[in-house]
């Protein structure tokens, strides 16, 4: 009986250098005596003996060795029937079969020590994408691709194990490496979907918990340990290899939560967001680095953000990477939250933990660039597959790392099903997109020549705008309530508006605008403001062309800009009143707010990835009274809807008086719907204070005194009105009304009506 296996795929199979083993390994049609048989051919180099058994009949079929690495083959009659729709050419799984298969055989092998042992032909079992995925892989558009690339916990015939997958397809071989065939591929080499590049393997045994990587041999011949670019869990770095892990164990209670977030309006309802390093804001003794692990961090932030009447965290990125010094915005495991906190199930419970006591949850999320780690998706099948090949499209200058091709749809369709993961397996409330600028231009911190204009020679990136438009449309349709959000610190037009209106679709844009001119202001001596009170007054000249949120992010104290206070001009007093002012004035200003860890502690040192918050400041009066100051701006917005209802309605807002820049004051009103009762702000940005200081009110009635930044609570001088003003019947900035205001130096007084 001759065999239709040349010596030479034999060979060039054990090296691991054939293209796509499933054209020899497993069950094969062939012509047997003028008769349809069936070739069944195994590669196992520890085998003495083998035997094909028929799982119905259990007819034993001896398996001939054809090469003596531990080739086998045995040629199979009608007595074994083998499901020839289990190879991949001719794949008829379909999605609600795909990870609980059967085949008609197993295969019986004595291993070198004389043991017996039942394996399950990987090659014969049928493959976990359907048609229809193949289609959808093929076209770009399969928005959940994680539930079948990767490592996916399968059973065929009963037997567990796990199915692995990856999009290589310029790949000349991919062997699937890990503890369950102690890292020796030549076993487990994939089957490649030509039409697609996607290379598979349903490996027995495998299971949960166990280290893998794809072992990818480039089409120059060169061998790439690569981590998985769907992996769901990580080793803890430097070590780098996946950890094959089932999503489907936490069981979830925010089911109200969830269903709230539905209905929730991201335009009307107060957002107070605390910006949060998981990996610094707090340190346990003891522990790697201080980290401390998810579930622990659940229950520190919930009791902090509740009483601080934070409505939100935003974490900066969790996803996995391996450099702790780039706070994860150089991310090599998209769909793996650090392991530096623990696994996927800890994340889910500090995700879970948070909605049920009533605390929203962000994440950033970094689709601008990804580095060079050779274990992570750079050069990934040793072709430019997930970046552009040309420099001056697929490299950053300032941060050398690699763009991504937005133009090419596998690539969109990795990043958009990336974001709705999280929305998905985690719950996540919002999605933060780190660099949108570096984005949209082709340009971006490029000097002439170091970029490539677009088809029209412009300098707009198409293909990522397009990308983008598909990300928000995506996100919004499949998951209500979510918001996103856009550092984007450009004048380009419409980030914040829905994509049928041209826009980008985002749910938010930070005002980079505000903050650079607020700060820039508060920077100078109070002697010098009134010469730039136009740098405090143009904000609302654009402040409702966009959902706008003002942002006092990591970016504002750190690389030498020192820490907020320590940006305050003045002596020690006159910086903790500039820093009370300036959020105060921040949080009655139109738009969202996010304020980044130990700002709101006014803490003195620049942060530091690797120290942390200095919460040992809270032994001092001044910076509790700062602490305080930040909790109850937090609670005076969340309980008028003055103050948050139309942050981007230009009907919130009114002017009363913005033109005394001699004074350096500021004086308006904020307004909500449905009768609710309007604030009035009084900003006094000199530590001169102005006693009597008529303002105008559109109403008649006593203006209560709801805040005062100077309240010796606070640390202040307790220059104030308490219980509030009664208006004199006189009328004063063109209204009919006025009431004679006390202005604390450095100082924010607010007032709400009550009739």
């Amino acid at each position: 009986m001759q065999t239709q296996v040349s010596l030479s795929e034999i060979a060039s199979l054990i090296d691991g250098t054939y293209d796509n083993p499933a054209n020899l390994l497993g069950p094969h049609p062939v012509d047997y005596r003028g008769q349809s048989a069936t070739a069944v051919r195994s590669y196992m180099p520890d085998a003495q003996a083998a035997w094909v058994v028929d799982n119905a009949s259990g007819v034993r079929r001896p398996m001939r060795k054809l090469h003596p690495a531990g080739f086998f083959e045995a040629i199979c009659d009608g007595a074994i029937d083998v499901d020839a729709s289990s190879r991949e050419d001719g794949a008829r799984a379909n999605s609600a079969k795909t990870n609980n298969a059967e085949s008609r055989y197993r295969i019986q092998m004595t291993d070198k020590s004389g043991e017996v042992v039942d394996k399950q032909d990987p090659y014969a079992a049928p493959s976990i994408f359907s048609d229809y995925d193949r289609y959808l892989l093929g076209e770009g558009r399969h928005l959940n691709m994680y539930e079948r690339m990767g490592a996916q916990v399968r059973t065929v015939d009963g037997t567990p194990g796990v199915n692995f997958s990856v999009w290589a397809p310029n790949a000349r071989s991919v062997q699937i490496v890990g503890d369950f065939n102690s890292w020796d591929g030549r076993t487990s080499v994939a089957k490649v979907h030509d039409n697609i590049g996607i290379w598979e393997l349903f490996i027995p045994g495998a299971k949960v918990g166990d280290r893998y990587k794809f072992r990818v041999l480039s089409e120059h011949g060169e061998w790439m340990d690569k981590s998985d670019p769907v992996g769901f869990a990580a080793e803890l770095p430097p070590l780098t290899a996946s950890i094959v892990t089932d999503l489907t164990g936490h069981e979830w209670n925010d089911d109200q939560w969830m269903q709230q977030r539905k209905d929730w309006n991201p335009m009307h309802e107060p957002m107070n967001v605390y910006e949060v390093h998981l990996g610094s804001w707090q340190k346990g003794p003891g522990r790697t680095h201080g980290w401390l692990d998810y579930r622990d961090l659940a229950k520190r932030l919930v009791d902090y953000c509740n009483r601080m009447h934070f409505t939100h965290v935003e974490l900066m990125p969790i996803s996995e990477h391996p450099f702790s010094g780039s706070w994860g915005y150089q991310t090599v495991g998209y769909f793996a939250p650090t392991s530096r906190h623990g696994g996927p199930d800890d994340f889910m419970y500090f995700v879970d933990y948070l909605h049920q006591n009533g605390i929203g949850v962000l994440i950033d999320w970094v689709p601008a660039h990804f580095p060079k780690d050779g274990h992570g998706l750079y050069r990934f099948d040793g072709s430019a597959l997930y970046e552009h090949a040309d420099p001056r499209q697929g490299e950053h200058p300032d941060w050398g790392t690699m763009v991504f091709n937005f133009g090419r749809t596998e690539v969109k369709n990795f990043l958009i099903s990336n974001a709705l993961f999280w929305l998905d397996k985690y719950h996540i409330d919002g999605l933060r997109v780190d660099a949108v600028a570096s984005m949209l231009y082709l340009d971006y911190s490029r000097e002439d020549g170091e970029w490539i204009p677009n088809q029209y020679g412009g300098r707009e990136n198409l293909e990522a705008i397009d990308f983008l438009r598909e990300f928000n449309v995506a996100v919004h349709e499949q998951h209500p309530g979510v918001i996103t959000a856009a550092e984007e610190s450009t004048a380009w037009p419409g980030v914040s508006r829905p994509t049928y209106d041209g826009g980008l679709g985002f749910t938010y844009k930070w005002n980079m605008g505000w903050m650079n001119d607020t700060l820039s202001y508060m920077q100078n001596e109070p002697i010098h403001r009134k010469h730039h009170q136009n740098e405090l007054t143009f904000s609302l000249i654009y402040a409702f062309t966009e959902n706008f949120m003002l942002p006092l992010s990591h970016d504002e104290v750190v690389h030498g800009k020192g820490s907020l206070i320590s940006q305050m001009p003045g002596d020690m007093w006159q910086k903790f009143a500039n820093l009370r002012l300036l959020y105060s004035y921040m949080w009655t200003h139109p738009g969202k707010n996010l304020l980044f860890m130990g700002g709101e502690l006014a803490q003195w040192n620049e942060w530091n990835h690797d120290d942390g918050v200095d919460w040992v400041l809270l032994d001092f009066d001044t910076h509790r009274g700062v602490q305080q100051l930040v909790a109850d701006l937090n609670k005076l917005v969340n309980e008028n809807p003055s103050l948050h209802q139309l942050d981007f309605d230009g009907n919130g807002f009114e002017w009363v008086d913005c033109m005394n820049g001699d004074d350096s004051t500021l004086v308006y009103l904020r307004k909500g719907m449905d009768g609710a009762p309007p604030i009035l702000v009084c900003c006094n940005f000199t530590p001169v204070p102005r006693p009597e200081y008529r303002v105008g009110v559109p109403e008649a009635g006593h203006w209560k005194e709801i805040f005062n930044s100077d309240s010796e609570a606070y640390g202040g001088t307790n220059m104030g009105n308490y219980p509030g003003c009664d208006t004199l019947g006189t009328g004063e900035h063109g209204r009919p009304e006025s009431i004679s205001v006390n202005m604390p130096p450095l100082g924010v007084s607010i007032f709400r009506l009550e009739k």
